[in-house]
């Protein structure tokens, strides 16, 4: 009677160590860990009149505008671009929209908030078209072309609320800072839309591959027949579209329009929640997972800091050194440090390389050569070339 196959065993999966997001998310469990400890009453929720609230629902409040803009980002970033931009657009969308609201003969209505919103988008993607247009048609640097319009779309923002504090009462339009959809924020469903959107073009589809090839090389991915203009523009008009959303967010949040402060540094908010999250800015790899992971550090860190009593001029010192620590564990030298750690050195073999036949010799591996065994002492001694052994002689 034959035997049973014994099953193969199964191997457990070991934690990648190398992985920045791996990183990334034990730094976000170590926050999530300390405001356990700190603040016992940290994870409460509640329900309130069929919404939810707590501090994990503010936190991802909080987190969707920055979240929104560094999914754009993540693209721009893996095509070897950059947007620092993002800031002035998202300030020249909230004051465009409530110019807008504020301007109409019925601001409460309904139509008004739409055309607003519409208005306000369009002059969104209208921004990205044009930096788009300076980085993949005209050539220019993506961190110059994009510092002309951070630096000019404050005072566009300005001219537009005329240097004021717009404020205007539309139950529509601060349904986007404000409302609720299934007991969530508004704010935190329409980033999770987008987010799923993304990820489902990028990775079931050719786009994401794409992206990544013009990041690597765009000359060869020129030459293979991919588009790299019109991607690199196409990821360019999208971050300021993103970037329009969460202004929308942000001025509906707050019912006014501060041109001046809105959105302020947002920019290095987004590209740090990207870099914390593993995309390199050298392009040609990204990670979605790795860039939530990256914005719920930021504003987690953010809401400790608040919820520890920190003084505000103190704020960004913290976050500073907690960033710092994160980029430390993620350093390619202290990764190999721990892993060296984790399990030692491994010794490296050379596998013995074939010498080719000469003179009709065979072909024998090159091995390293061992000392003659001593001659017998009453033998005689030899240093001429008849001595040498055939092997070598071959060789020769």
């Amino acid at each position: 009677m034959p035997e049973t196959p014994s099953p193969t065993p199964t191997r457990r999966r070991r934690v990648d160590l190398s992985s920045p997001v791996v990183w990334a998310a034990a730094a976000l469990l170590a926050l999530l860990l300390f405001n356990a400890v700190v603040n016992p009453g940290f994870f409460g929720l509640r329900i309130q009149d069929g919404h939810l609230f707590g501090s994990p629902v503010d936190v991802l409040k909080n987190s969707a505008p920055t979240l929104l803009i560094a999914v754009g980002m993540t693209l721009v970033i893996a095509t070897r671009g950059i947007d620092l931009s993002v800031g002035a657009v998202l300030a020249i969308s909230g004051s465009v929209a409530f110019t807008i609201i504020e301007g109409s003969s019925d601001p409460t209505s309904t139509g008004t908030a739409v055309v607003a919103i519409l208005t306000a988008l369009a002059v969104g993607l209208l921004l990205g078209a044009w930096n788009g247009f300076l980085v993949s048609v005209i050539g220019i640097q993506p961190i110059i072309a994009t510092l002309v319009l951070m630096t000019a779309g404050r005072g566009l923002a300005m001219l537009v609320t005329d240097g004021q504090i717009i404020t205007a009462e539309s139950p529509a339009f601060n349904w986007l800072g404000g409302g609720f959809v299934l007991g969530l924020p508004a704010q935190v469903v329409l980033t999770l839309a987008v987010l799923l959107l993304v990820a489902a073009l990028t990775r079931r589809t050719a786009l994401g591959t794409l992206i990544e090839a013009v990041g690597t090389n765009p000359e060869a991915a020129r030459l293979a027949g991919v588009r790299s203009r019109s991607i690199t523009w196409t990821v360019y008009v999208f971050v300021a579209f993103t970037a329009a959303v969460a202004g929308l967010m942000t001025t509906a949040n707050v019912s006014a329009a501060d041109a001046n402060r809105a959105g302020l540094f947002i920019e290095l908010d987004a590209i740090l929640a990207v870099v914390i999250g593993g995309t390199s800015l050298a392009g040609g790899r990204y990670s979605l997972t790795g860039t939530v992971i990256g914005a719920l550090i930021l504003q987690t860190l953010t809401t400790t800091v608040l919820t520890m009593g920190v003084p505000d001029e103190y704020i960004r010192l913290f976050k500073a050194v907690v960033i710092i620590a994160v980029f430390l564990l993620q350093a390619p030298r202290i990764r190999a440090a721990l892993s060296r750690r984790r399990g030692g050195p491994r010794a490296v073999t050379s596998p013995a390389v074939p010498v080719p036949p000469v003179d009709g010799a065979d072909a024998r591996p090159l091995t390293p050569a061992v000392p003659a065994p001593a001659r017998a002492a009453d033998g005689p001694s030899s240093t001429s070339d008849s001595s040498v052994d055939s092997d070598q002689g071959a060789l020769r």
